[in-house]
């Protein structure tokens, strides 16, 4: 498997992720729901900085996954995000949007999905470790909306008839 074309698909996709992020963020009325989703793309923003850097260290030969570790290290908004997010008024304010929470989920499921699978036919170790740590961010991403639409669809669920 060609590793420059796996990182310019991977490249792509983060980019339509965060513009998804980014425009329903402009959507939502309630500011911890518009704030989830705006902090998402930065955090997309950030897998996009990752893979251009490993791009460039294919361009040098000099390929490293040492910015993809400083993420890491920093910790991830997804990890903080059940404690911060998912509070009763953010999921009320959600339920509106179980839609987009639930393309949200699938998105983030089908980065995930992609990287397991381009990290099992890469040669290259660099390019299976680097891979492998986009899997795991997006997995936690993943659950973080599977999450947010589980407990909206509860809230949802449990409303009266209208809503």
């Amino acid at each position: 498997m060609d590793v420059r074309k796996v990182y310019e698909y991977a490249l792509q996709r983060e980019h339509e992720g965060m513009k998804f992020f980014s425009d329903n963020a402009a959507r939502f009325g309630h500011a911890a729901a518009k704030g989830a989703f705006e902090k998402l793309a930065a955090e997309e923003q950030k897998h996009i900085q990752f893979i251009e850097s490993l791009i460039a260290g294919l361009d040098s030969e000099n390929a490293s996954v040492d910015a993809g570790r400083a993420l890491e290290a920093e910790g991830f908004f997804s990890q903080r995000a059940d404690d911060e997010l998912l509070d009763q008024t953010v999921i009320e304010a959600m339920v509106p949007d179980l839609p987009v929470l639930r393309t949200a989920y699938l998105i983030e499921r089908d980065f995930a999905e992609f990287y397991e699978m381009a990290a099992t036919r890469v040669q290259d170790s660099t390019a299976r470790e680097a891979l492998g740590m986009l899997a795991r961010w997006e997995r936690g991403h993943e659950k973080l909306f599977k999450d947010m639409h589980d407990k909206a669809f509860e809230e949802y669920a449990g409303m009266p008839w209208g809503g």
